[in-house]
């Protein structure tokens, strides 16, 4: 996938995004059926998050979060 602001490559089921915009590198991005319920569990079990849900465009939906160990990782919803 790319667009204006972002290039992703596909490795099986998981997507790693370019942004531009980043300041940590490379995201990790897992595509999730339910962002934001996704990203409630994940702060329940201590993830931070980065970037709440935004629509990048065409519908499709992102958000961030950093787990207990630093490590940012990608929600991705079509």
């Amino acid at each position: 996938m790319a667009s204006a602001y972002y290039v992703g490559y596909k490795v099986g089921d998981l997507e790693v995004g370019l942004d531009p915009n980043s300041k940590v590198g490379p995201i990790a991005y897992a595509d999730v059926k339910d962002i934001r319920s996704s990203l409630q569990e994940l702060t329940k079990a201590g993830a931070v998050v980065v970037q709440d849900v935004g629509d990048v465009g065409g519908g499709l939906l992102i958000a961030q979060v950093k787990d207990q160990d630093g490590n940012v990782v990608g929600l991705r919803q079509q």
